[in-house]
């Protein structure tokens, strides 16, 4: 199984990268994994919202393929712990799954069609957070999985 973040909108803070970059090289230990990222938009200023999201969810749904399992990461979605998190993951590579794709939304969420295509919504917390803090977040807690899966001390119960 292959592992996909798409985000939309390049990180413009260095460290924020770097944390990125760290995280997505450890967890290519386990498994393939890549981040992928859909510029911004340009002359946001004249779109509304609702035009935002759509024209963002036609970007985001042309990564996608029909056997992909797309994930959104949505306040709205199923919170897990880090160890619920890890046994979600082992279940998907049991599943026979070839890629599995989280995304992390524009500003103003997703479109219902994304919403439409989407085989489930994953909360990160019931905090919010920017776009921007929430890809090391979730990186990491990918690489947590992965050590928890292989009983590795990353971990602490």
């Amino acid at each position: 199984m292959q592992i996909k973040l798409i985000a939309i909108g390049k990180t413009d803070n260095k460290a924020i990268v770097e944390l990125i970059d760290e995280y997505a090289k450890r967890l290519n230990f386990y498994i393939k994994f890549e981040v992928e990222i859909i510029p911004d938009l340009k002359n946001t200023k004249s779109l509304s919202e609702a035009i935002q999201k759509q024209k963002e969810g036609e970007l985001i749904l042309k990564k996608v393929i029909a056997s992909d399992e797309l994930i959104l990461l949505d306040e709205r979605g199923k919170s897990y712990s880090s160890v619920d998190f890890s046994s979600y993951i082992q279940k998907k590579m049991n599943s026979g799954l070839k890629q599995l794709i989280f995304v992390i939304g524009g500003p103003y969420g997703f479109s219902d069609e994304v919403y439409a295509r989407a085989n489930g919504k994953i909360s990160i917390s019931k905090m919010t957070f920017s776009h921007q803090m929430i890809r090391p977040f979730f990186i990491e807690q990918l690489y947590r999985a992965f050590t928890i899966l292989r009983n590795e001390p990353y971990h602490h119960e």
